[in-house]
């Protein structure tokens, strides 16, 4: 097993890996979706040095169901609901498969062309598929690119907005420090504080904007931060507005929070990581109204839409800031093209020099699906999650406990007084989580622990969401009986201990009292007789009689 993979050879092998694949898909259903591996049983299963002979590719399959798949966390289950999906679909593996076998690296236009402007020309697709401005289009003052996660794409977002609030001097001299500040909520990713970091800015800057009770940042709040800020003598840099948020899907309102911001020379990113590719459905757009205040938005592919992780789609309104921040040239990457600027170098648009051709499944899954199907998917996984929420908010053992628009749903068990409540919703956690049918998250909101169910799995069907919802009952009640034997028993033993209490101190009431009462006088001796005085009489009178 030795030398290069001829065409023949991949031809014949890639028959049996797709095989596998698609064995896979057909029977995840039948695993746990949660990892039952211990730490450190994977690496004990893999031998200490690398192979020295190449070895049969049946020998990897094998070694793949022997030692990998019992070490996964399943994504695709149809019984994960934790976190967001991780969505990815057969056009996308795919597509995939096309990109790697193709080995692009697509670095700059001239590297591959294709690579370039059918990404462009995708991303441009979904600035229409989503209803978003005009100038995140190529061919106004914006565009498009895939970026590899939307923690990536906030990063250069915040380095867009250094780069035009201090017209350039941050690439030049770096950041001022405790100079500039950024506005999030208390529900925003923690991936803008940690961009703040790697930006130079510091978490000190991070200015965090109180919400309301739908979780949404209070515009009114943002405005008298931001003034205040500035009559301090700071210098405002980017809002980071989120549709949808991780913990609980709560949307900041963008057109109280645009005007704000444009007033005021600040940058509004958008984080809709989760939730904004379910403007694929022109009913679900409200949510996100204002949008077209944005000067950067970003949402995700990988995690609703069907394709595989990672696919980031990030666009800006202001291509000369984001450039300006991260284009450099050294000489052994100029070209004619480049010096020509007519064509996108997509290594100025991210962190990263290098890039995957990542369009390519995400053009594969547009291709296969259409339009109308990726909205079919979006729909289905909202009319599910409204469902559940209907059968949470009609039981007395629930409660639904934020807003609900899309597909996550936030719930809360009710447990009988006295019960720690929080300790009791995470035991009820762990117990379907350890069943392997279903996996879940929590979250915490107004300082309690919630449950999160996140719908959107492409395998996931309404008998998977009923069976969650038998097994969320059935794990409460199961508890809830625990719970009230355990009080029960708790009681029994405290009124045991009540009585044995009142037993002893009755008892040493009584020895008190005899110690208390004064000794009588001694009485006079007094003879008498033990036989009754009846029987003496008798005798007596027999006596006489014999006398």
């Amino acid at each position: 097993m030795t030398g290069h993979m001829t065409p023949e050879e991949f031809r014949r092998y890639g028959h049996e890996v797709v095989d596998w694949v698609a064995d896979h898909m057909g029977r995840v259903e039948s695993l746990p979706v949660r990892s039952q591996v211990a730490p450190g049983d994977v690496r004990a299963a893999l031998p200490a040095s690398a192979p020295e002979q190449g070895e049969p590719i049946a020998d990897v399959l094998a070694d793949l169901d022997r030692i990998v798949v019992p070490g996964l966390t399943h994504w695709q289950h149809p019984g994960f609901f934790g976190y967001f999906p991780a969505n990815t679909s057969g056009p996308s593996v795919l597509g995939d498969l096309v990109s790697s076998a193709l080995g692009v690296q697509g670095m700059s236009w001239v590297t591959s062309p294709a690579c370039t402007e059918l990404e462009q020309h995708v991303m441009d697709w979904f600035v229409e598929l989503l209803g978003l401005p005009e100038s995140f289009t190529h061919g106004s003052t914006g565009g498009g690119v895939v970026q590899d996660s939307s923690s990536g794409a906030n990063l250069v977002a915040l380095l867009a907005a250094l780069h035009r609030a201090t017209g350039g001097r941050t690439v030049r001299s770096g950041v001022e420090p405790g100079a500039m500040t950024v506005y999030v909520s208390a529900q925003t990713h923690s991936s803008m504080e940690k961009a703040a970091r790697i930006a130079g800015l510091g978490s000190d800057a991070v200015r965090v904007v109180p919400v309301d009770g739908d979780l949404a940042m209070r515009p009114e709040e943002l405005a008298r931060r931001i003034d205040s800020d500035v009559a301090r003598g700071f210098t405002p840099v980017m809002v980071c507005a989120t549709s949808g948020t991780t913990s609980t899907g709560a949307f900041d309102p963008l057109d109280a929070l645009g005007p704000i911001c444009r007033d005021r020379g600040v940058w509004l990113h958008v984080d809709a990581a989760w939730a904004g590719v379910s403007a694929v459905a022109p009913e679900l757009r409200p949510l996100q109204a204002g949008v077209e205040w944005a000067d950067s938005y970003t949402t995700d592919a990988h995690k609703w839409l069907l394709t595989g992780f990672d696919a980031t789609l990030f666009w800006t309104a202001d291509r000369a800031a984001l450039t300006g921040a991260l284009a450099i040239l050294p000489e052994y990457l100029r070209n004619a093209a480049t010096d020509s600027g007519t064509v996108v170098d997509y290594r100025d648009w991210q962190i990263e020099l290098g890039r995957r051709f990542r369009a390519l499944k995400l053009w594969f899954v547009v291709r296969w699906y259409g339009a109308e199907g990726l909205r079919e998917h979006v729909r289905g996984a909202v009319a599910l999650a409204q469902e559940l929420a209907g059968w949470v908010g009609a039981d007395d053992r629930f409660d639904v406990v934020a807003p609900h628009p899309l597909s996550l749903v936030c719930l809360k068990p009710r447990w009988a007084r006295g019960v720690d409540a929080d300790v009791a919703t995470m035991t009820l956690l762990e117990r379907l989580n350890d069943g392997g049918e279903v996996f879940l998250t929590h979250t915490s909101i107004s300082g309690e622990v919630v449950l999160r169910v996140a719908l959107g799995a492409p395998a996931t069907q309404r008998r998977h969401v009923e069976r969650l919802w038998t097994l969320l009952r059935e794990a409460h009640d199961w508890l809830a009986n625990d719970f009230a034997e355990a009080a029960a028993t708790a009681e029994a033993a405290a009124a045991e201990a009540r009585a044995a209490r009142a037993a002893a101190a009755a008892e040493a009431q009584a020895a008190q009292e005899v110690e208390a009462a004064p000794e009588a006088e001694p009485a006079d001796p007094v003879e008498f007789s033990t036989v009754p005085k009846a029987v003496e009489a008798e005798r007596d009178e027999e006596t006489s009689a014999v006398e």
